[in-house]
């Protein structure tokens, strides 16, 4: 994915995060996954290896697309904190356009994990 359209999808995220359409930080993400309302998942590539394990498997078995950003300073300006692990999205709407985005560049494929 070019850097034009990483800047859409944060800014996509930002506007789910203004909504209150998507989840911010790896507990919330876990929450979301296990109740079922986690459409996709944006991470950061340079997360510290403890977050992923906790956010990756878990993914990974209820087979919700994950994304990855370059880093965690990005999704945490998206966030409004100087860095952020994880986003989540739980509304299908803003998921579906994220993943429409994403595809266009083939970074993503459900239940796998896709560069952005």
């Amino acid at each position: 994915m070019d850097a034009a359209d990483r800047r859409r999808l944060l800014g996509l995220l930002g506007l789910g995060l203004r909504g209150r359409l998507v989840v911010v930080g790896v507990d919330r993400v876990r929450e979301a996954a296990h109740k079922g309302t986690l459409r996709v998942a944006v991470m950061a590539a340079d997360a510290a290896r403890n977050s992923r394990e906790k956010v990756e498997g878990l993914i990974a078995a209820k087979g919700v697309p994950l994304l990855t950003v370059p880093s965690a300073a990005e999704l945490g300006e998206v966030a409004g904190r100087e860095t952020t692990t994880i986003i989540g999205v739980v509304d299908a709407q803003l998921a579906k356009g994220i993943l429409a985005l994403a595809r266009s560049a083939d970074a993503v494929q459900k239940g796998s994990r896709g560069k952005v």
